[in-house]
């Protein structure tokens, strides 16, 4: 490698990052001349101004975040006629693209079809590349070039040598930091096949541990948020992940590749208000997770409409009315008919019974010799209204509810729960029982979203608010069109864009910040990663969240360690499809290559899951490291001797969930601020983690304590252990005072 070579790159990239300067002092310059507006008292005028200022700020974050490596690649290409030059033609490619100041394109966006070939030539097939370089960078300075040349012409021309895969084999064994990266610049080709595959349907990336699942996953989200920005812009991306420890881990993913509008959250965190970290028992969990509780929410919400037995004795400014059960019975029909849910088609059923009522007063003064004319109707209607008397019989026969109080209600009354489950066991239903002031698990989240459905807006007033927000929304984007063509920006900026900032009339926030806050927000897409662990009833909340069914969902079913997990993908994605003549198609595929753990390793963990019966996606490991499994006795010998090795990297100590608190205790007195627990340990060199937390991410070095008792602990342990083994990227040890499970070291 010639020095005029880096140093050409050097300069090159050089003008790039001024060119990102320019930019980033332009839309400064910008933001603060619309900050220095003076716009008087108009509501309308406030809201175009912080409108555009959101925008300038949102651009300002955007340039800022991509400005580690910006650039890290370039493709040689022959030049056409239609290029115009004089030799071959680069293109280079980056993080966002850029233009120069006569706009021509200096930097391609790695989303851009002009791109893909950066990622998918091979020797066998270049797709019209001649040659494709890497740029490792540090900060702001390219430090050094690969080279994959693909016409032999090139080898010794300018420079060039056959060199392989050094920049992907770099990134592989780099020393982790306890967030993920983006791998945007070592893609492989099958990876990008899938990233950017088609939005429409379901798309299931199934791979074993190490193929890069979740990578491919948060980059598929950046490309289809690039891609189809028109569909993807108001709906926006939701991200699931297992467990708060993983989003901590790849919340920083996204906005490096320019991206921030997309909702990170765990299952626990998809009921607005409530945030569930806390899993229940194995078999509390199946019993939540069935499909058969969809069922029983319902028919808990229709059982809270009861006609009484009897006739009853109301009292109202002294007079008695007799309220006859029919009545009820008859306002009842004509609620349910407006097919309205639960809650709002109370309001109907109020009404309803209120102008019986009123009726039946009224002629029960003119029988009384009273003159009672239409005029005076309204007024007997509020005084019924505001009778203590009324209100207990119309809240007795159809009480509002919300979706906190019917669940916890369940769960606190075991002879409601015995009247709505017949064909349950004592044994059964035992496992729901919990008192009223127990905290929401995971588990329920999916419960609450059920009933959510099916009682509909407890506060109406607030409906009535959310339906004027929709048509104000129509009014600003109106607006919006105007404040566009009056300050002369037309091309520079959207018009829904510019009314998602207006302040007056609607909604604070992003959209993924109003998404997140709104229970029926639907997305455009959904990504879902360690999808296998998904129930039923939580498939069936995501389903609410994207009716449309575009969803990108990755996992091993192999990993699959909660008790609700299905054995394969057609079973799992059950309630996603529907029957397999009516359901919905889907398509999958399958990364074969582990890209992060050692052949050593994974050989051990395969073996494991096999002797166990799991059913592995074989993969091919495409490095070994040099140290060997570990099998110590002592946990403080174990992490002292990692430690010895490198205290750069990351270590992550797992061990059974029932154990894990122990396990940080011991190691705390001797390691102090270097350890954490759970996702806090994510922050630190050493993590102290549950199998469950350590789910989707990876580390430097493993350290599993007990592997017999991960594997004992829950019905799926041995895909827990696998789970577990499987999440380094250098070095093993196992802890145990016996046995290792089978195969584990076995030949």
């Amino acid at each position: 490698m010639t020095k005029s070579e880096l140093e050409r790159e050097r300069e090159y990239v050089s003008g790039l990052y001024a060119r990102l300067d320019e930019l980033q002092d332009l839309a400064t310059m910008q933001l603060g001349q619309v900050r220095r507006q003076d716009v008087g008292g108009n509501h309308q005028s406030r809201s175009e101004r912080d409108a555009f200022a959101r925008i300038y700020e949102d651009r300002i974050v955007q340039l800022r975040e991509v400005n580690e490596r910006l650039a890290f690649g370039r493709i040689e290409l022959e030049a056409t006629a239609s290029d115009d030059v004089d030799g071959d033609v680069h293109r280079y490619i980056g993080r966002i693209g850029l233009r120069d100041a006569d706009l021509k394109p200096v930097l391609l966006d790695w989303r851009v079809p002009q791109a893909s070939a950066f990622y998918q030539a091979t020797a066998a097939n270049p797709l019209g590349t001649r040659a494709r370089r890497h740029l490792i960078s540090a900060g702001r300075n390219i430090t050094r070039i690969e080279d994959e040349v693909f016409d032999a012409e090139l080898l010794g021309e300018a420079g060039l040598e056959l060199q392989g895969e050094g920049a992907l084999l770099a990134a592989l064994t780099a020393e982790r930091t306890g967030r993920m990266s983006d791998i945007v610049a070592t893609i492989q080709a099958e990876q990008d096949r899938i990233i950017r595959s088609d939005l429409k349907g379901i798309l299931v990336v199934q791979g074993g541990p190490g193929t890069g699942k979740t990578a491919v996953a948060l980059h598929r989200a950046a490309y289809l948020l690039y891609s189809h920005r028109e569909r993807l812009r108001n709906s926006g991306v939701l991200i699931v992940g297992p467990s708060r420890s993983f989003l901590q881990y790849i919340e920083a993913v996204l906005p490096s590749l320019g991206e921030t509008g997309v909702v990170l959250a765990s299952v626990g965190q998809l009921f607005p208000g409530i945030d569930a970290a806390t899993e229940d028992a194995p078999a509390v969990a199946v019993v939540k997770g069935s499909a058969a509780m969809a069922e029983l929410i319902a028919r808990a919400v229709k059982s809270r409409q009861r006609v009484p037995a009897a006739a009853q004795e109301l009292e109202v400014n002294g007079d008695r009315l007799t309220l006859d059960p029919q009545l009820i019975s008859n306002a009842m029909h004509r609620a349910l008919q407006s097919r309205k849910p639960y809650n709002e088609a109370r309001v109907v059923f109020v009404k309803n019974a209120l102008a019986q009522l009123t009726r039946q007063w009224a002629d029960q003064l003119r029988s009384q010799g009273n003159s009672v004319d239409e005029s005076d109707h309204s007024m007997l209607r509020e005084d019924l209204r505001s009778s203590m008397d009324v209100r207990v019989a119309l809240n007795t026969a159809w009480l509002p509810l919300t979706p906190e109080k019917l669940v916890q209600d369940l769960y606190a009354r075991p002879q409601w729960l015995a009247e709505l489950t017949p064909g349950w066991t004592d044994e059964k239903r035992a496992l729901l029982r919990r008192g009223r002031d127990a905290p929401f698990t995971v588990s329920d989240i999916p419960l609450l979203d059920e009933a959510a459905e099916l009682l509909g807006e407890y506060d109406v007033v607030n409906a009535a608010e959310k339906r004027e927000a929709k048509q104000q929304r129509r009014r600003d984007i109106e607006n919006a069109e105007r404040a566009i063509e009056n300050m002369d920006v037309a091309g520079q900026v959207n018009a829904e864009d510019l009314a998602d900032g207006f302040a007056e009339g609607m909604a604070k926030g992003t959209t993924a910040e109003r998404a997140a806050a709104d229970r029926r927000w639907t997305y455009g897409h959904i990504v879902v990663d360690e999808a296998q662990e998904l129930s039923p009833m939580q498939w069936r909340l995501l389903l609410r969240r994207c009716p449309l069914r575009s969803f990108t969902i990755v996992g091993d079913i192999a990993q699959a360690a909660s008790a609700s997990a299905s054995s394969d993908w057609q079973s799992a994605l059950r309630t996603l499809i529907g029957s397999s003549e009516q359901g919905e198609r889907w398509r999958l595929e399958e990364l074969t290559v582990n890209y992060r753990t050692p052949s050593q390793i994974s050989a051990a963990a395969e073996r494991m899951a096999i002797t166990h019966g799991l059913a592995v996606t074989p993969s091919t490991a495409v490095r070994e490291s040099k140290w060997p499994i570990r099998v110590t006795e002592s946990l403080l010998d174990a992490v002292r001797h990692d430690r010895a090795i490198s205290t750069e990297g990351t270590l992550a100590v797992i061990a059974p969930a029932g154990e894990v608190r122990n396990v940080f205790a011991q190691l705390r007195t001797e390691f102090a601020d270097h350890i954490g627990l759970g996702s806090h340990g994510l922050t630190r060199s050493i993590a102290v983690l549950s199998p469950q937390d350590a789910k989707g991410l990876e580390f430097d070095s493993v350290v599993i304590v007990d592997p017999r008792g991960v594997v004992s602990e829950s019905e799926r342990g041995a895909g827990a252990l696998y789970v577990a083994m499987t999440r380094p990227t250098q070095r093993l040890t196992l802890v145990t005072d016996g046995d290792l499970p089978k195969g584990v070291l076995e030949a």
